[in-house]
């Protein structure tokens, strides 16, 4: 009798967070490792955040909240995608979880039946297809290369599109290509799902504060006759500097609030109160730090771009969005290290730049995109600086 259920065969763990842990580890070990792989941003959470946090613990506002997060969350909640996206959720509409990946789980997990098919456009998110999977549901792939600005097609969607389809999963800004989609971009993709009113839609807006061109838009924003079959998933992870508070939210039709709410009641229950309290400090509080943060990530993003300009073998997509930029190195793939190394895939690239030059991206085939790299931004300029020179000394050494 083996101890793991059969489902768990269906997933690995984290990449990305595996290659965080690993550079700690390097680190620990006096390694000169400069990690740009995180997700995170480098900046604190705001005092005003963190203010609101120790006055709840000193309230004493420890005990269990509504396990879909308490009324005054959920109604800020519902303010915010009212004043960002001109959405009107009522706070019997909003569900408050542990981080926005557990908003995913409760959607597909009380959603998703054996067969059903979630459409993912691809690069993407890590966790999307085994989340898909592990609820009993098929991921289905839809490639949106780099010169097609990574993003999705109309007819492409569409051609996706089967009998079986439930979901279709966006991220926007996109981890990790920093595609941005405007309302323009969305018109089709929504022209689509109008004419196929059983696909339900899960749109990723967790990056919409961190972008630096045209505003991204969100998919009922754009058309609001799919509100009564879209979750608008968002968090105060990125905007507010808040990723270890856990903190994510979604509005979506009260059914579906409603199945999510009793999984959650099986599962982790409410999310942190103080956690809840932080998270409200951020939604109602001054904002002006968001639009400094992201004057310092666009500063950061052009200085890796220009860096990386001149690397032979290296071409990259200029993100409209995120802080991450996910460079193709196809032009480095089947040469040859000083030392022997034959380049054959992005993981053997990857790996190899650890080992020679101690920087830590992410392969790109973890998001489902081989021959390119993931690298991020969130952290401070004299790093990247020096990250961006040993990846150039690397790919110059090649032969």
């Amino acid at each position: 009798m083996t101890l793991t259920a059969e489902r768990l065969n269906r997933i690995s763990p984290s990449q990305t967070i595996a290659v965080r842990q690993k550079v700690a580890a390097l680190k620990r070990e006096g390694r000169d490792v400069l990690g740009v792989s995180s997700g995170e941003p480098d900046f604190n959470t705001p005092q005003h955040v963190k203010d609101a946090a120790a006055r709840a613990i000193e309230a004493g506002e420890t005990k269990y909240t509504d396990v879909a997060g308490t009324p005054e969350l959920r109604r800020a909640v519902a303010d915010k995608f009212r004043r960002d996206s001109g959405i009107e959720y009522r706070p019997e509409e909003v569900i408050i979880s542990t981080g926005a990946k557990q908003v995913m789980f409760n959607a597909m997990l009380a959603t998703l039946n054996d067969s059903d098919e979630a459409i993912i456009p691809t690069p993407c998110w890590v966790s999307y297809p085994d989340i898909v999977s592990v609820a009993g549901g098929k991921p289905v792939f839809v490639p949106c290369g780099q010169n097609a600005g990574f993003k999705l097609r109309g007819e492409d969607l569409e051609a996706a599109i089967s009998t079986r389809t439930r979901w279709f999963i966006l991220n926007n800004p996109c981890n990790p290509t920093g595609a941005a989609y405007t309302a323009r971009d969305l018109r089709p993709l929504c022209d689509v799902l109008l004419r196929h009113p059983d696909v339900w839609v899960l749109t990723d807006d967790i990056y919409e504060k961190i972008a630096y061109d045209d505003v991204p838009a969100t998919i009922v924003q754009v058309e609001p006759r799919l509100k009564d079959r879209t979750v608008t998933m968002n968090g105060v992870s990125k905007a507010y500097a808040m990723t270890g508070w856990r903190i994510g939210f979604a509005g979506a039709p009260v059914p579906l609030i409603r199945a999510m709410d009793k999984l959650q009641s099986q599962s982790t229950s409410n999310t942190s109160s103080i956690g809840q309290a932080a998270a409200l400090a951020a939604l109602t509080g001054p904002t002006d730090f968001i639009s400094e943060m992201v004057r310092a990530f666009r500063a950061r993003r052009d200085l890796v771009l220009d860096m990386l300009d001149d690397v032979p073998g290296i071409t990259c997509h200029r993100p409209e969005g995120t802080f991450y930029l996910f460079p193709s190195m196809a032009g480095c793939l089947g040469k040859t290290t000083p030392r022997g190394v034959r380049l054959d895939d992005d993981l053997t690239f990857v790996t190899t730049l650890l080992e020679d030059e101690g920087v830590a991206v992410v392969h790109g085939a973890v998001f489902l995109c081989p021959d390119h790299f993931r690298l991020s931004y969130a952290t401070d300029t004299d790093t990247l600086r020096e990250a961006c020179a040993r990846i150039r000394r690397f790919c110059r050494s090649l032969s």
